[in-house]
């Protein structure tokens, strides 16, 4: 299970986050960011659409990249 508090300060920081999500998922478009803003499922969604993951797949990069976002780590 995702942290709630990581998914609120994505939600919460979207215009500053969703430059690290493209960083990350370089496949997303600028039309794909407008429509995920800050929404996790959302995300996964672009994810799975963009990248062909499975939903478990997406599901783990989203967790293991939203909790290296909101702890600062370096991934």
């Amino acid at each position: 299970m995702t942290n709630p508090i990581e998914t609120k300060v994505i939600k919460g920081r979207w215009n500053q986050t969703q430059h690290e999500a493209k960083k990350q998922w370089s496949k997303l478009t600028e039309a794909d960011l407008e429509y995920i803003n800050g929404d996790k499922e959302k995300l996964i969604e672009k994810v799975r659409e963009r990248y062909g993951h499975d939903a478990e797949a997406a599901e783990l990069e989203y967790k293991s990249w939203a909790s290296a976002l909101t702890t600062g780590s370096d991934r």
